[in-house]
């Protein structure tokens, strides 16, 4: 994905100087751009491309190994991204097969360093991750039953200090149960007043130990 993300904008970008600078293939663009290896280039060959194969050495004669391909080898203007190179002064070619089993190399060459107009834009591209969905679990220790009744279960409650307060969806007090010391509490929705979505609050001793949510439907369904 960081690819295609930086393919569209950097040489987007280089693009539209190679269309106006370089010569067309076999020859090729390679430019060192904050340790990314851009290549680029303009087809104007009247025979039908199949394949273009990036190919990488560290020798300019030999040892040529392929790290990639292009999907749209037809395309008029075209790039190609080594965002990873093991070593930054390596050595790159293009592999050309045309309809008919003819084939052809690009010029051999290294990446030339540009500081100037495309580092300011791979400086300005910002790669977020999306950030995940706010998954509702519903509480094992207070939320509603089949019957559309609050269920309050809590583990050993004689031996500790359970305190539960309820709100509203707003975060409105409604009411607080101190020191529960039963294990099953059924509460009727009728104390919450009306049905709707209700926030809770459990305690151990005075200490937070839960904060979640139910919700009380009118026919009985939960939600």
């Amino acid at each position: 994905m960081i690819n295609k993300i930086l393919f569209f904008i950097i040489c987007t970008a280089i693009q539209q100087q190679a269309t106006a600078q370089q010569k067309p293939l076999p020859n090729i663009v390679a430019k060192n751009i904050n340790n990314k290896i851009i290549l680029s280039w303009v087809n104007e060959f009247t025979s039908t491309i199949t394949t273009l194969n990036i190919q990488r050495s560290y020798d300019s004669l030999r040892n040529f190994k392929t790290i990639g391909s292009v999907l749209s080898p037809q395309a008029k203007e075209n790039g190609f991204i080594d965002a990873n190179p093991p070593y930054n002064k390596m050595y790159y070619r293009i592999f050309i097969a045309f309809e008919g089993g003819n084939y052809i190399y690009t010029n051999t060459l290294r990446g030339v360093k540009d500081t100037t107009t495309f580092v300011k834009i791979i400086d300005s591209v910002v790669l977020e991750t999306p950030a995940k969905p706010d998954v509702w679990r519903p509480s094992s220790n207070i939320f509603t039953s089949k019957e559309n009744v609050v269920i309050v279960k809590l583990a050993d409650a004689v031996s500790k200090k359970y305190t539960a307060k309820f709100y509203t969806e707003n975060d409105t007090f409604i009411f607080e149960i101190k020191n529960i010391k039963e294990d099953y509490l059924i509460l009727e929705k009728v104390n919450f007043g009306h049905t709707g979505l209700f926030k809770f609050q459990l305690f151990n001793n005075g200490e937070l130990i839960e904060s979640n949510k139910f919700y009380i439907t009118k026919d009985g369904k939960k939600l």
